[in-house]
């Protein structure tokens, strides 16, 4: 048995798998953050910790669009890396049984960022892949900017 936090971006579902996310919180505002990946909104302070804000339209192709009141943050890891991911809304966790979980290699090759698909009894959901999310040249380029905003 898989847990899954489901969430949304433009009526399509996505998730990522439970014991990557640390909480859900209510969008708040951004500090951007110079010479950051073009992935990389800014950064928000959460506990006195800075964390970095990802754009996971830009990741799937999504049009980007400016953060909205009901907008959240998935507070996640990605690799050894805290990141905010911005949703439109986390719609709940599900447990979704390994058989229904369809591995990505089986439907489309090729096709980064998603673990797989799980196959719910309300339809179909994209699952991320954090551990792949943010490509080597971009957590290089990342810790750069970071290293700036502390100096």
């Amino acid at each position: 048995m898989r847990t899954l936090v489901v969430f949304t971006l433009d009526a399509q579902r996505y998730a990522v798998h439970l014991p990557v996310v640390s909480r859900v919180i209510r969008a708040v505002e951004i500090a951007r953050l110079p010479k950051a990946p073009a992935i990389v909104l800014g950064v928000i302070n959460v506990h006195g910790q800075i964390v970095p804000v990802v754009d996971v339209r830009t990741r799937f192709g999504l049009p980007r669009r400016e953060l909205e009141p009901g907008d959240q943050f998935v507070l996640a890891r990605a690799g050894s890396r805290n990141v905010a991911l911005v949703v439109d809304f986390v719609s709940g966790i599900v447990d979704c049984p390994e058989e229904s979980i369809v591995a990505l290699e089986q439907v489309a090759g090729g096709v980064e960022y998603v673990a797989g698909i799980a196959k719910l009894a309300d339809g179909v959901t994209l699952i991320h892949d954090l551990e792949t999310f943010l490509s080597l040249d971009e957590k290089k380029s990342l810790d750069r900017a970071l290293a700036k905003r502390k100096a």
